[in-house]
């Protein structure tokens, strides 16, 4: 059985840093995104890396604050993002099986982590 478990969410100040980590069980190696939603919006792309990661994906809003990266020994995707703003609020959402920005490439998600950034 496939589980997608993200963690590392919470409260932090604008300016500031925090790292979602998003681990993966029950398939091999695969590619895997974050998306967010932040409430009253549609999902977003976020972020998306290849399985055999050398190919990173970032939507314009984070560009050079968000980097994410991959332990494959451990299944794990993490997203590093910095700099953060009071507009990347959001519940944040790990997936897997695609680098698209298109949400319904991805066949397994998490149940989300929220972040709050305060200004």
């Amino acid at each position: 059985q496939v589980q997608v478990v993200e963690s590392g969410g919470g409260l932090v100040q604008a300016g500031g840093s925090m790292r979602l980590s998003c681990a993966a069980s029950g398939h091999t190696v695969r590619h895997m995104g974050w998306f967010r939603q932040a409430p009253g919006k549609e999902r977003e792309f976020v972020a998306a890396i290849s399985r055999s990661d050398i190919n990173t994906y970032y939507a314009d809003s984070v560009k050079g604050r968000f980097t994410i990266s991959r332990d494959n020994a451990k299944n794990t995707v993490y997203l590093q993002m910095n700099s953060l703003k009071p507009e990347d609020t959001a519940v944040y959402y790990c997936a897997t099986g695609s680098t698209s920005w298109v949400a319904s490439t991805y066949d397994y998600w998490g149940q989300g982590t929220q972040v709050t950034v305060s200004s």
